[in-house]
C-alpha cells in the first residue's frame, strides 16, 4: 500500500484529557479518532491490525467446531423483559423507536436472540452439541466512557454460544473454550490470569475471567502470594471470621454522641478501632427491607449480598425511607429494637465482635458494649464482606494479594436459565423432552486492541510484534524527488509484494526526519530505508523491536526478510 493512498494521520500531541497510554498512543500513530464520547472510527491500520486478531480469534472457534454466524443488532425490547434483563441492564440500554412507534434496543449482547434462533433449529438430541460464533460491534450507554478503547459505548466483541444435552458435554466444551482463549492470548504474547468471576447480568451458575494485569485497568484481582488461588473481588470467598475474644460481656449501655454521622466519627469521638464497631446499613431488597451489618473496618460486597437473599433488585434505602421506617438517619441506624419484619444479616465477622459499639437508631446516641445473639437476633451469619489484602487465601495457601487488570474475555455456564426462559427444549434419546444446557463466552476483540497498543509501544511509537503488525516492512526512499531512490524503492516495492510481504510503501513528498519520526511511531517489524547508497543497490535495514540496523544488497533483501520473518 502507498502512504499517499492511505490514511494514516499521524499526530505529535494529543489531548491533555487522554489518559491511558493505549489510548494516546492509538490517536498519535493514527490508528483511531474518536466520533463522541465512548465511540471511535478505526482507521486503515487499526482495522489491519483488528482483521489479524480476528483470523485469530476465527481460527481457534472454528477448531473446537464452532460454526460462525451474524446475529441482528436490532433486537426488540420484548425479549428483553422476558428474560428479566431489561431492568438489570437499565441504562446501559440504547433504545429508539422505528416509524411505526416499536420500542428496539441495539444489542449489548445477544443470549436471548440466540436462544430463540436454536429454539425454533434444535428439537432433538441429535443435532447436539452445537456450538455458534459471531464478531460484531456491541452497544452499551456507559456512564461514563473512559480510557479510549477498554471503556467505550460502541466496541467490537467475539461471543460464542455452545448447546447441550447434558452438564457432562457443556463441561467438556466449557474446559476447551478456556484452551482456545489461551491460546489466543499466547498468540498475541499477552500474560494473563484466568480468575473466578460473578455471572453477572449474563446470569448461569459460575463464571471465570480472562483478566490482563493492568494499573489502568479496572478490575480488583485478589490472588493467593502461595498458590494459583485468584479471583474477582467482588466474589472472592472470605474464610476468616475474625478471632472470638474471651473478654467478658459488659451491660449494654446507651450514650449521647452528638454530631456523629460517620464510622470515622464515632470511632474518634469513642476513641473505638473500626474492628469493633458495627457498620449497619439498610436496604431494600426487591419490596423488603433488611439490615445489614458488617465490622467497622469492612465493606459490604452487594455481589454477594443480593446472591445470599436472591434478590431481583438490591439498593440502599434512601433518608426518606430510612426515617418512615427506623425513625433516624443513615449515620444512626443499628441492629437493637428493630421492627419485627426486619431481617438482620450479619457478615461472618460479626461472630468475632464483643463489647462493640454500634447505632441506636436514633440520632444523637449510639449504644456500647453490644454484644450479638445477646442485645439483639440475626436471622442469618453470611459471607457478604469484600476479601482484604492480608486475609487467608480461600484455598489455604498463602494470604491475599491485590492487583488491577483488564477483562478481556468472560466465559459462563449457563445451565439452562435461557433456554427454559424461552422454551429451547430437546428431545433425548428417551423421547423426553428437557430444556437445553448452554454456555456462553465473551471475548473484547477491541479492548485486546487497548491491551496489546499499552504493551507494544516505546516513547517513540508502537513496537508491533509480527503476528500483529498492520503490515510488515515499512519501505521508504528518504528523497522523493530523488530519481535513482524512487527508482529503486518502486523497484523492491513490487518484488516484496510479489513474495507476498505486506509494504507500506512511504511514497509522499515529505522530509526523511517526517518519515522517519512517522514510522517509529506507526512501529511496523522493520523499516527499509533507501537513501544515498541506492545508485549502489544498498538498503539500510532497521528492526523497530531492537534497533538494529544492517546495510544489505536488494539482491539478498528478500532472503534476510524471510529468515526474519520465519524466526520467531
Amino acid at each position: 500500500m502507498k502512504q499517499s493512498l492511505t490514511l494514516i494521520p499521524t499526530m505529535r500531541e494529543v489531548p491533555s484529557e487522554v489518559e491511558a497510554r493505549s489510548h494516546k498512543m492509538l490517536l498519535r500513530a493514527g490508528f483511531i479518532r474518536q466520533s463522541t464520547s465512548g465511540v471511535y472510527s478505526y482507521l486503515p491500520l487499526a482495522k489491519r491490525v483488528l482483521t489479524k486478531i480476528e483470523k485469530m480469534i476465527q481460527q481457534e472457534m472454528e477448531s473446537l467446531g464452532a460454526i460462525e454466524i451474524y446475529l441482528p443488532i436490532i433486537q426488540p425490547v420484548e425479549i428483553w423483559e422476558q428474560s428479566n434483563r431489561y431492568e438489570n441492564f437499565g441504562k446501559e440500554l440504547m433504545h429508539f423507536n422505528d416509524r411505526s412507534g416499536r420500542h428496539l434496543l441495539l444489542s449489548p449482547a445477544h443470549e436471548e436472540a440466540v436462544t430463540m434462533l436454536v429454539q425454533e433449529g434444535i428439537k432433538s438430541y441429535k443435532k447436539l452439541p452445537l456450538i455458534l460464533f459471531q464478531i460484531q460491534t456491541k452497544f452499551r450507554d456507559e456512564i461514563r466512557p473512559r480510557y479510549g478503547l477498554l471503556r467505550s459505548r460502541e466496541f467490537i466483541m467475539k461471543d460464542a454460544y455452545s448447546f447441550h444435552a447434558n452438564n457432562e458435554c457443556l463441561e467438556n466444551t466449557y474446559n476447551k473454550m478456556v484452551q482456545a482463549y489461551s491460546s489466543i492470548l499466547y498468540r498475541v504474547g499477552i500474560n494473563y490470569r484466568i480468575v473466578q468471576a460473578d455471572s453477572g447480568i449474563i446470569g448461569g451458575a459460575s463464571a471465570e475471567e480472562f483478566i490482563v494485569p493492568s494499573e489502568e485497568g479496572e478490575a480488583i484481582i485478589a490472588f493467593s502470594d502461595q498458590s494459583n488461588y485468584a479471583a474477582n473481588i467482588e466474589v472472592a470467598e472470605v474464610v476468616d471470621q475474625g478471632v472470638i475474644s474471651d473478654e467478658h460481656l459488659k451491660s449494654l449501655e446507651k450514650i449521647a454522641t452528638p454530631d456523629v454521622e460517620t464510622m470515622e466519627d464515632v470511632c474518634a469521638f469513642l476513641n473505638m478501632q473500626p474492628s469493633n464497631c458495627i457498620k449497619s446499613l439498610l436496604f431494600k431488597a426487591d419490596d423488603k427491607y433488611v439490615v445489614v451489618l458488617v465490622r467497622g473496618n469492612h465493606k459490604i460486597n452487594e455481589i454477594k449480598l443480593r446472591k445470599v437473599l436472591h434478590a431481583k433488585s438490591l439498593c440502599l434505602a434512601n433518608e426518606k425511607e430510612i426515617q418512615q421506617l427506623l425513625g433516624c438517619s443513615a449515620g444512626s441506624i443499628g441492629p437493637i429494637k428493630l421492627p419485627v419484619d426486619v431481617k438482620v444479616i450479619a457478615d461472618l465477622a460479626i461472630q468475632s465482635v464483643r463489647n462493640s459499639v454500634a447505632g441506636a437508631n436514633e440520632d444523637g446516641y449510639h449504644y456500647i458494649h453490644v454484644n450479638p445473639e445477646r442485645d439483639f437476633a440475626i436471622n442469618s451469619y453470611e459471607d457478604i464482606r469484600y476479601i482484604q489484602e492480608g486475609d487467608p487465601s480461600p484455598d489455604g495457601n498463602g494470604s491475599i494479594r491485590f492487583e488491577k487488570g483488564i477483562e478481556v474475555g468472560h466465559i459462563f455456564k449457563q445451565g439452562t436459565t435461557f433456554s427454559e426462559t424461552f422454551n429451547a427444549n430437546f428431545v433425548d434419546d428417551n423421547g423426553e423432552s428437557k430444556p437445553i444446557i448452554m454456555g456462553s463466552y465473551g471475548f473484547g476483540i477491541t479492548r485486546l486492541l487497548a491491551v496489546v497498543a499499552d504493551k507494544y509501544q516505546d516513547e517513540h511509537g508502537f513496537i508491533w510484534p509480527k503476528q500483529l503488525a498492520p503490515y510488515d516492512i515499512h519501505l521508504m526512499p528518504t528523497n522523493s524527488d530523488d530519481d535513482v531512490q524512487l527508482s529503486l524503492a518502486n523497484e523492491l516495492y513490487n518484488i516484496l509484494t510479489f513474495y507476498r510481504f505486506e509494504v507500506l510503501f512511504d511514497d509522499r513528498n515529505e522530509s526523511a526526519g517526517v518519515k522517519f519520526a512517522d514510522a517509529d511511531l506507526i512501529g511496523l517489524p522493520v523499516r527499509v530505508t533507501i537513501g544515498k547508497k541506492a545508485s549502489e543497490g544498498i538498503v539500510e535495514v532497521k528492526i523497530r523491536s531492537t534497533g538494529e540496523t544492517f546495510e544489505w544488497a536488494k539482491e539478498e533483501l528478500v532472503d534476510h526478510l524471510n529468515e526474519f520473518f520465519r524466526s520467531n
